[in-house]
């Protein structure tokens, strides 16, 4: 491809991306196939010379497009919103355009210091604590790819913590337990059996009636755990959990891991960006006791996926659990201690310029338009519980501060999973099943950037149609 092509495709790639999210709430919230389908619709063998791009889009128009869920439609209420903006999408373009590897500060300067005001810049707008602030005695941010990875960082930072550097060497994680509910994400289970502590030294701790975790029982656990000779070495809580957006104490909890000198991580994923408006800032109760912290502006603010802000108040863990200087990564800005090597802040060593994304959103569409849509769609959700509450057919099972609304039949788990699936049938909207205390629950979350009070209120006459 010629730069003259590149233009001429660029162009016609735009308006076609213009036109998919301009008209999304026309075509199904899934798409009409089956396991196989895709690959079937497309040649089992690679080309034996260059096609045109006329050639690849007609088949991303036959093939790929229709093969696609669509989570930018009004009618999603699935999993939680996964939204896009136009300055975001242009700052993803340019970050591929620009083709940096940011993997150190003098592999690309501008992507490092970027991405170091972006998460001060967030800080600021979240209002977190300052000991985030890169600008801190010992604490700073970067964009992580998720949320998961977020929660492998926090638990080989607080691996390392707990014992003195010593697993870098002999690896012994044998007594080392982590805490959490069954309301966590899966990424904590995940991220114990990836660092070699293992599922077997995850304590499920008991949560109350609005699934959130009692602070007495963490402590009689890890009492429990000490007397064992285990070493408890994190616990993690949720500040709007998947499942029912519960919200653990966390001012209670973090006490208690200070007390023990426990990693203490929370996860707010999802609800955290709700405190860019100030009057939901009452989400960030408790954080001024994290070690580590995280958010995802890929969900609820917009910025394309992916895109999770992790912070810490001790990078002197992480970089101990994850810096390895090999001589051809060696560089005298980093020797001098003046720049910050974002490689030794995450997994992978590679790294795209993503804060680029987070700087155009923030600068073109505005800190009023994310507080616009948090406000909107919290209302959205309180109006649609006002009405499930008035409906003797249904349960509304959780509580809804934000923009989760749990609900269930009355007639039972059967009742639940059957209009579950009948509603998605339709083809109009799509839901998510979950299980609450061995209850089956329909989670409707309310949070792309298409939806208005006339996607909700259709949602809801879908659901009661179907019963």
């Amino acid at each position: 491809m010629t730069p003259d092509e590149f233009r001429t495709a660029g162009h016609e790639m735009i308006d076609r991306i213009a036109d998919y999210l301009d008209g999304v709430g026309d075509r199904p919230v899934q798409p009409d196939v089956a396991p196989g389908d895709i690959r079937a619709a497309l040649p089992e063998h690679p080309p034996t010379s260059p096609e045109t791009f006329d050639q690849v889009m007609a088949d991303v128009e036959r093939v790929i497009v229709p093969g696609i869920t669509n989570w930018q439609h009004p009618g999603w209420f699935a999993y939680f919103p996964a939204n896009v903006s136009y300055p975001s999408i242009l700052g993803e373009l340019l970050s591929a355009g620009l083709g940096v590897q940011g993997m150190s500060w003098v592999t690309s300067p501008a992507c490092t210091e970027v991405e170091t005001l972006m998460l001060d810049w967030m800080q600021e707008l979240l209002g977190l604590p300052a000991a985030f602030r890169s600008t801190s005695e010992s604490g700073g941010g970067v964009i992580q790819g998720s949320a998961s990875e977020s929660t492998l960082v926090a638990i080989l930072s607080a691996r390392f913590r707990a014992t003195g550097g010593a697993v870098n060497t002999d690896g012994d994680t044998t007594k080392l337990v982590a805490y959490s509910t069954d309301q966590s994400h899966s990424s904590i289970e995940k991220g114990l059996r990836i660092a070699g502590i293992g599922t077997d030294r995850l304590r499920t701790v008991p949560h109350d009636e609005h699934f959130a975790m009692r602070p007495n029982a963490l402590r009689e656990m890890i009492d429990a755990d000490l007397a064992a000779g285990f070493v408890p070495f994190f616990v993690n809580a949720n500040h709007g959990s998947t499942s029912s957006m519960a919200f653990d104490p966390s001012a209670q909890l973090g006490s208690i891991c200070r007390e023990r000198g426990i990693w203490f991580h929370i996860d707010g994923a999802m609800a955290g960006i709700a405190a860019l408006a100030p009057e939901f800032r009452w989400v960030n109760d408790g954080i001024d006791l994290a070690d580590s912290y995280c958010t995802n502006p890929h969900k609820w603010m917009g910025v394309n996926f992916d895109c999770t802000t992790y912070w810490t108040t001790d990078r002197a863990s992480l970089l101990g659990a994850l810096s390895i200087l090999p001589e051809y990564l060696r560089s005298e800005a980093a020797e001098s201690g003046a720049v910050i090597d974002y490689r030794d802040w995450q997994i992978p060593l590679g790294r795209r310029f993503r804060a680029l994304k987070l700087w155009f959103t923030i600068r073109m569409d505005g800190v009023d338009s994310f507080q616009e849509r948090i406000r909107r769609d919290v209302a959205l959700t309180q109006d649609l519980a006002n009405k499930v509450a008035d409906d003797d057919r249904f349960d509304v099972v959780a509580p809804h501060p934000l923009n989760l609304l749990c609900l269930a039949l009355h007639d039972g788990d059967e009742a639940t999973d059957a209009l579950i699936e009948r509603a998605n049938a339709s083809g109009t909207a799509l839901f998510t099943r979950t299980v609450l205390d061995g209850r089956s629950v329909l989670r409707v979350s309310i949070g792309s950037h298409t939806t208005r009070a006339a996607h909700v209120d259709a949602a809801w006459r879908l659901l009661q149609g179907d019963v």
